[in-house]
Order: C-alpha cells, then sequence, then structure tokens
C-alpha cells in the first residue's frame, strides 16, 4: 500500500515565503484546482490520500514535505528554516501519528526542511541551505545513521532547496537544471535537464514519474530512457518556489533505504 499525505492550499497562498524569486500574483482558486489534479494522478494510480487538517492561517502549508520526511518505519518532524512557518508542525504531528509511523523530531537550535532531503538508495542527501542548518543536519545523521542510512551534506546556495535543484529518477540518476546546481559532481550519477522546472519529479513506481507540465523536453528525454511520465500543471506553486515533490509525504510499505524521493 502507497500512502499519501497532502493538506489543501491555505486562501492565503500568495503570501507565502519567497527567498530567490520576485514576487508575483498567485492565482488562489486556480492553484486549488491544480491542487486536486494532483491529488487526482495518485488517487488514480491506488495510493490512499490522507489529508492533513486545512491550516488556513499557514499560507505555505500546503508544501508538507517540508514539515516531516519519512525513512522507512520511521518519520522525522522537521522544525521550519523560516520561524513564520513552525505553526505548521502540529497539524502534520497530528496526522504522521495518525498513520501510524514511529515519529522523531528536529528541536532547537536545529532547523530541517524536508525539500532539502533527497533519499537516493540508501543514501540521504542533506542540503546546507538558508533553510537547514548544520545542527539540524547533524541531529538528522544521528536519526538515521543506525537505520542504515548514509548521510551526505551538500551546499545549496542558488535555490531555496535541495530539491529545487535536483531530483532523482527511480534508477538512482540525480537530475537537475545544472545552472541552479552548486556542484553536480558530488553526485555520483547526475543528469542535466534542459528545463528549469524539469528538476522535479516523483517516483510514483519503478517505471513512472510525475512532473511539471512546464518541462517538455525533459518530459520527453525521461520517456526516450523508457520511463512513463506523467505531468500536471503546477504553476501557482512554482511561483512560490515550489514543485511537484512539495505538495505531498509519500508512504510506501516496505520503504527501506532504496528508494529515490
Amino acid at each position: 500500500m502507497s500512502r499519501l499525505l497532502v493538506r489543501r492550499p491555505s486562501p492565503l497562498l500568495a503570501e507565502g515565503e519567497l527567498t530567490h524569486l520576485d514576487r508575483v500574483p498567485v492565482d488562489a482558486d486556480l492553484a486549488l484546482a491544480q491542487w486536486r489534479g494532483y491529488v487526482d494522478v495518485f488517487r488514480s494510480r491506488g495510493w490512499d490520500v490522507i489529508e492533513i487538517a486545512p491550516a488556513d492561517d499557514q499560507p505555505d502549508g500546503v508544501f508538507v514535505e517540508d514539515a516531516v520526511v519519512v525513512f522507512g518505519d520511521l518519520a522525522v518532524l522537521c522544525r521550519a528554516g523560516a520561524a513564520s512557518r513552525r505553526g505548521e508542525a502540529e497539524s502534520v504531528r497530528a496526522g504522521v501519528l495518525a498513520s501510524g509511523i514511529d515519529l522523531a523530531e528536529i528541536v532547537e537550535p536545529g532547523t530541517l526542511d524536508g525539500g532539502d532531503v533527497l533519499k537516493v538508495g540508501s543514501t540521504v542527501y542533506v542540503g546546507a541551505s538558508s533553510r537547514t542548518n548544520a545542527a539540524g543536519i547533524a541531529q538528522l545523521r544521528a536519526l538515521l545513521e543506525p537505520r542504515g542510512w548514509e548521510v551526505r551534506e551538500i551546499p545549496v546556495t542558488k535555490v531555496l532547496h535541495l530539491k529545487s535543484g535536483v531530483t532523482a529518477l527511480p534508477d538512482g540518476t540525480v537530475i537537475g537544471f545544472e545552472p541552479l546546481v552548486d556542484d553536480p559532481a558530488l553526485f555520483p550519477v547526475f543528469q542535466g535537464v534542459s528545463e528549469e522546472h524539469g528538476t522535479a519529479v516523483v517516483v510514483l513506481d519503478e517505471g513512472t514519474v510525475l512532473m511539471s507540465s512546464d518541462a517538455p523536453e525533459t518530459a520527453a528525454a525521461h520517456r526516450a530512457r523508457g520511463l512513463e511520465v506523467v505531468t500536471v500543471d503546477v504553476s501557482e506553486f512554482e511561483k512560490l518556489e515550489g514543485c511537484v515533490t512539495c505538495l505531498s509525504v509519500r508512504l510506501r510499505d516496505g520503504d527501506a533505504p532504496r528508494a529515490a524521493g
């Protein structure tokens, strides 16, 4: 069984935090329609969708990936690097506990955003970004290394989060838009993509990825590799430095140190 943790977007979405992009108008109604389309992709493929309680007073609450990261049977509740986002945590905690997964927590002075965490095989790449600090990375390493994961710190200065610049295909190939990646050589297998919004994929299964519809050349390249590619329009979230990965937390039974995500 594969389960999906999501939260519908706040009416205040347009007021969300921005670090590397200029603020432009965001259509809240369109964002809600796009979010529903995103969730429907997972439902249509048999995923069990679990909605976390709404947080309409939290503009960035829809980006649930930043609040919690799941490693097999352990969920790590993050401590947001942006103080304005720390109010998202309690409702996410309740949603995770209801799912039956063990829960650990990043605590002060550590900060960790889930968008800075990329799992590839038994390796966990963690972005040292403006949102994730050394104390947060050290706490995560202490939680994970006894469980068989290797934690590697990656510098992130050009984008908000590590996964704003790179994600991974089902075979473990790390992909990214090179102008947004500090050092592609830090990844054993790296493949550049030709479009900024082609950096982010969600692995639906070993042969299928979900990505933004705003990267047709990258989608074609993935199909040429033999992958099935499902695309969705997430333009309103991209305006706020979001992407397809940060709109959900994926729970897969038997997700030991191996899956990309």
